[in-house]
């Protein structure tokens, strides 16, 4: 027992926002095993977007450049995406889906849903929007 301020682990909001991503990470790995969410993330963006620099690609999916640049190089492994330099500016990479990312993306966003639906199961639809209007907030 400390004689500081109380404190309970399971009452801080890092530790419940560590143990609902872990839940969601395992249905996740279940759900789609054959990428990883960084993988898909990176995928589903470029579906969305398009083409993008590897550096703004980055960005939009919340990842550091090194972060960015490996999950880029293991779906550049796979067939998946490609990379190829700027044609105007020789620093820049440039990212885009292959046929075949396409069509797995397009398979593995309907598992997405899916996954979205399993953790957030026990959420009532009201319940589900409110939590996702607090988490933009952080």
């Amino acid at each position: 027992m400390s004689d500081g301020p109380e404190y309970r682990l399971d009452d801080q909001i890092g530790f419940k926002l560590r143990v609902a991503n872990q839940r969601h990470l395992e249905i996740f790995a279940t759900e789609m095993p054959e990428l990883t969410p960084r993988q898909f993330a990176v995928m589903a963006k470029l579906d969305e977007e398009g083409t993008l620099s590897q550096n703004h690609l980055g960005r939009l999916v919340a990842m550091d450049a090194a972060t960015t640049k490996g999950v880029v190089d293991r779906l550049v492994r796979k067939g998946l995406i490609a990379a190829v330099p700027s044609p105007t500016d020789r620093r820049r990479v440039e990212i885009s889906l292959t046929a075949e990312g396409a069509d797995q993306i397009r398979e593995a966003i309907v598992v997405a849903a899916r996954i979205s639906e399993r953790t957030a199961r026990n959420l009532t639809p009201r319940e589900l929007a409110r939590l996702m209007t607090l988490l933009d907030k952080l």
